[in-house]
């Protein structure tokens, strides 16, 4: 617990101011596409005007977890890389870098988990899915300059 009060009170110089922007500006793409591809799962208005695959893949078996679209947990997922980059940006929190550069990790993951879907399973490829893919690469990217900015500056050192 002590850890824990240490990493949320502490402040330190901060990331170089790029990281905060394409940060805010990665994660409101994904906002968006998220949002996007969530409203045509609800509507069950899945046609992309562009590509033929949308349509396969937001309605395969692979689109919803539980019965929950897999676009929500998306949405939520980018909705909180923006909280946390707002978080850093107002507190200069070492702690919300590190579950920046966290959470990252997981949205990496789970786009190669879905992409990997669509190219061998489903065989259709929905051009707001990848959108979304790329977006959560360049956020990993990013993720990564965090950590390794974070080891590099010895600032987000949480050894008690």
């Amino acid at each position: 617990m002590k850890l824990l009060k240490k990493l949320w009170s502490k402040r330190f110089k901060a990331t170089p101011k790029f990281v905060p922007s394409l940060l805010l500006l990665f994660a409101s793409i994904g906002v968006a596409d998220a949002a996007y591809l969530t409203l045509k799962h609800l509507r069950g208005a899945y046609a992309c005007s562009f590509s033929t695959g949308c349509a396969d893949v937001l309605t395969s078996k692979y689109a919803t977890i539980y019965g929950v679209p897999i676009a929500i947990l998306g949405l939520v997922y980018y909705l909180g890389i923006v909280a946390l980059t707002l978080w850093y940006m107002d507190k200069k929190s070492p702690l919300a870098l590190t579950l920046l550069s966290h959470a990252t990790w997981a949205g990496f993951l789970v786009s190669i988990y879905l992409v990997s879907l669509q190219l061998f399973v489903i065989n259709a490829i929905c051009t707001f899915c990848i959108v979304s893919a790329t977006t959560s690469t360049l956020l990993f990217i990013l993720g990564q300059y965090i950590a390794y900015y974070c080891h590099k500056t010895k600032q987000c050192d949480y050894k008690g």
